[in-house]
């Protein structure tokens, strides 16, 4: 009995504990509401700029780095998607740890001072598999997605109402004190709601009503739902959001997604989204009424393992974004965003105020006024015609504006930023191969060299059974749909059966070939006939089907035929998407037998699930006891099926890490057991559809402005830092179709060199902008700014030309002006700095080169090291 009043008095201390330290988080709370014309926090109306991060696409370490590298890019929001097939892979069955730690995401995005926007869903889409739904989901009983059905939205709420609790349960709410003011329900349902007609209205409705019964006391938002019910706010995603409005006047005008590049597909062409445009199409939607505006994405990451969807998606989710896949900050459109977000925040004062007046200038000309009677004021100044420039009057002044660019006014006087004019640096970031002879640009192969092997690494193989391996095996008339089979636990299914040839086949005696026809409903399929690789067959992104036509050397008698079938992540996206088969189907046509064509889909097929190598978990350190590797000298290379292993040591210093495998052809690669994901440089990009120049003006799709032609579409494959030792680390690949593992070697990203190009016409930076009063500002001249990542410093210039200098980046020239202390007066300014400025002025060089009338620039180019 002493004890049960000990149990309880310690007991009630904890509870008065717990609920002094909610008081004290209450007391410093907070509330969100919205009203037509933005985010109310605390009473007060904001202008936010969100940044989308995705936790499990990064890992933990780097977690804070990338928050950091957002708030300090302009951002006061980070957005994140809850991805539900990795929280809960097994149905019941939950996983919070290492990448999935969302409660440490979001507490370090408190941390920064930053707020969060999270996307529950819990549908995501996001290029992930299945769109984020566990598999599991799809073998319940009567169960249809995304529509008006029990078993579906039964499900749907207990993961929804967990994270709900969960969030709630760490006071993660805005309400609570914490940095979560926004929540989301459901995902693009409106472009694909039509599919399921009246049961897919009411389940957007039981969604909304969900959502809102859970108390989270933050607004809802439905993105790309144009019907929305009251009180969930619908918002728009895509390249361009301003002419969108909301479906009802007493919503602010939100953007969820500006798709600041696209994604990288395998088979597909490298895409860039220019700055400018980037730039361009975020002002014109604060210009035109928008306060909150998110960029999908801000920092990509990387498909670890096989979540990656599409199909097709590579393992690399770069997307051109602000902040590489590596956290480096992508120059110059980071820096860019950057100054655009300053100028955003100079006008906030007047953006909140109300509707703006408009003005026309004349054909694809306009302007935004933000003003009231006690003279604050803000104008935006737009040029949306896509070749043309123009000059237009204001407020009895002549404004320059180039084509496709807006012009900000924070003061309705001064030009404080131009989305077109770029005078933030341009960085070149390098993959440094451990080898410091062999060193080549980031997703390039253009450079290569002899010496290019990551020296001293010893291989180990183990050759993968071709078809049947395990007593597991089962057999079956015809042919069985593949995810239903394999229930997505591995990428592989064995095809399996046997062929009679008679002896007197004439294709035997005239050294022809019969032919194999089959057809796959995707995505990828490797033919063995006798042992032996006959030949493989893929689709593509806008096609996982495909049909392969393959001539196969079958011998007198008994033949056999194991067909490996591959997933590349699973449908991610479309009406219905869930319910998308992969895996052959019939017919299988064999052609060129005596007896005409002989279809043999409906015969015995033995199916095997996965590798055996996936079995014994020949990826990870405890495989050793378990499979008897081959060492030697001699490893083979170009050896279908064939897993390697090798140890090495952690490139030195503290830059990202990379693998190159340019020289494998497709399979899986691990680091320490750690998945790093799929691998393809077998599967090339398009020879066409690149160009040496990209106009930025005009609008802009994936396929504007994309590079890497006739290169395998991801060579370099990302090894978190974090995950590796100083020395010891196993590396283990599976190669489906012959490499060689000798090739392949290490390297690091960082930036080596960065570039300016900044004229007398440029602006002055936006942080100079200094005011007194909102009529009355101060400004600086034009500057270079340089700045190396921290813990580099500028080692040396390269380049330096003050007058009128040609070219880009890693290729400028004098032109026909040049200031001779152009290289002397960098130097001195900047040489020993992880960071300078100069000031775009004959006096900063003692020396006007090219005369008066005549405007001049600085292009310069500083190594980092």
């Amino acid at each position: 009995m002493e004890g049960s009043r000990l149990q309880l008095s310690s007991a009630l201390l904890v509870w008065m504990i717990l609920t002094c330290n909610i008081a004290v988080r209450e007391s410093k709370a907070g509330s969100v509401t919205y009203d037509h014309r933005a985010l109310v926090i605390d009473g007060e109306r904001r202008v936010l700029v969100s940044a989308s991060i995705h936790y499990p696409r990064s890992t933990p370490e780097m977690w804070p780095d990338l928050i950091a590298k957002a708030k300090d890019g302009g951002a006061d929001v980070i957005q994140t998607y809850v991805f539900w097939n990795m929280h809960e892979p097994v149905q019941g069955t939950y996983n919070f740890q290492g990448r999935l730690d969302l409660v440490r995401f979001l507490q370090d995005v408190q941390q920064a001072g930053l707020y969060v926007h999270l996307r529950i869903g819990p549908y995501a889409c996001a290029e992930w598999n299945y769109g984020g739904f566990p598999m599991w989901l799809h073998f319940i009983p009567n169960i249809k997605f995304r529509t008006d059905n029990e078993p579906f939205e039964t499900q749907m709420q207990l993961f929804t109402a967990k994270i709900v609790q969960m969030m709630k349960e760490q006071q993660l709410f805005y309400w609570q004190g914490g940095p979560i003011i926004l929540a989301q329900i459901e995902n693009e349902y409106g472009n694909i709601d039509s599919s399921y007609g009246e049961p897919g209205k009411r389940y957007m409705n039981w969604a909304a009503q969900m959502a809102v019964g859970l108390k989270t006391e933050v607004p809802w938002v439905m993105c790309q739902q144009a019907d929305a019910p009251d009180p969930v706010i619908n918002t728009c995603n895509g390249f361009y959001c301003d002419k969108f409005n909301p479906n009802a006047y007493t919503k602010p005008k939100m953007w969820t997604e500006n798709w600041s590049g696209w994604y990288l597909a395998f088979g597909g062409l490298q895409p860039h989204r220019p700055a400018e445009d980037v730039a361009f199409s975020v002002a014109r939607f604060y210009e035109k009424g928008g306060t909150f505006q998110n960029y999908y994405m801000y920092h990509g990451g990387t498909n670890f393992g096989r979540t990656s969807g599409g199909p097709f998606i590579s393992t690399s989710y770069d997307y051109d974004a602000p902040i590489d896949e590596y956290g480096n900050v992508r120059q110059p459109k980071w820096g860019h965003l950057k100054e655009l977000h300053q100028a955003i925040k100079l006008c906030e004062p007047a953006l909140i105020l109300g509707d703006p007046n408009v003005t026309s200038f004349g054909t694809n000309l306009e302007g935004h006024v933000y003003t009231n009677a006690e003279g604050i004021c803000a104008a935006f100044l737009a040029n949306f015609d896509g070749s043309r420039d123009a000059t237009v009057q204001f407020n009895s002044q002549s404004y320059d504006l180039p084509a496709w660019s807006v012009s900000i006014l924070p003061d309705c006087k001064t030009v404080a930023f131009n989305t077109a004019k770029v005078s933030t640096q341009t960085s070149t970031v390098l993959m440094k191969t451990a080898n410091p002879k062999y060193v080549v640009p980031s997703f390039s192969d253009k450079q290569t060299s002899d010496d290019n092997t990551f020296e001293g690494l010893v291989w180990d193989s183990y050759q993968e059974p071709i078809g049947v391996w395990g007593s597991n095996a089962f057999t079956v008339n015809g042919f069985l749909e593949q995810i239903n089979t394999t229930r997505d636990t591995t990428d592989y299914l064995w095809y399996t059966t046997k062929i009679q040839v008679d002896q007197d086949e004439p294709f035997l005696q005239n050294g022809s070939k019969p032919m194999l026809s089959i057809v796959s409903l995707g995505h990828a399929l490797h033919v063995f006939v006798n042992g032996e690789l006959a030949g493989s067959g893929f689709g593509s992104i806008s096609k996982s089907e495909f049909q392969l036509e393959l001539p196969v050397a079958l011998k007198s008698g008994e033949n056999d035929i194991s067909l490996l079938s591959m997933t590349v992540g699973l449908q991610n996206y479309g009406a219905f998407f869930d319910t998308w088969g992969a895996g052959i189907q019939s017919p299988l046509i064999v052609e060129g037998l005596k007896s005409g064509s002989q279809d043999i889909s409906s015969q015995a097929w033995a199916y095997q699930i996965g590798l055996k190598g996936e079995q014994l978990a020949l990826h990870t350190e405890s495989a050793e006891a378990n499979v008897q590797w081959t060492s030697g000298t001699e490893i083979p290379r170009n050896r279908p099926m064939t897993w390697y292993k090798t140890t090495f040591n952690a490139p030195d210093g503290n830059d990202p890490v990379s693998l190159d495998l340019n020289s494998m052809g497709k399979g899986q690669a691990w680091v320490n057991g750690e998945g790093i994901g799929r691998y393809w440089p077998a599967n090339y990009s398009p020879q066409s559809g690149c160009s040496n120049t990209c106009d930025y003006r005009g609008q802009y799709s994936p396929s504007k402005c994309a590079s890497n032609c006739g290169e395998p579409s991801q060579r370099w494959y990302h090894v978190p830092r974090s995950w590796l030792n100083p020395t010891g680390n196993l590396l283990v690949l599976f190669e489906e179709i012959g490499g060689d593992p000798t090739l392949i070697s290490f390297a690091t990203s960082s930036v080596a060199t960065v570039c300016a190009h900044v004229s007398e016409s440029h602006l002055p930076p936006v942080d100079t902008w200094t005011t007194t009063r909102l009529d009355q500002s101060k400004h600086k001249g034009p500057e270079a700014r340089l700045e190396c990542p921290t813990g580099h410093n500028i080692s040396s210039i390269k380049f330096s030309s003050f007058g009128n200098p040609q070219g880009t980046c890693g290729n400028f020239r004098k032109g026909s002006c040049h200031a001779p202390s152009s290289m002397n007066t960098l130097t001195k300014w900047c040489v020993g700095r992880e960071r300078c400025a100069i000031g775009i002025s004959a006096e900063q060089f003692g020396v006007d080169p090219c005369g008066a009338g005549v405007v001049k620039s600085l292009a310069v180019e500083a190594v980092c090291a």
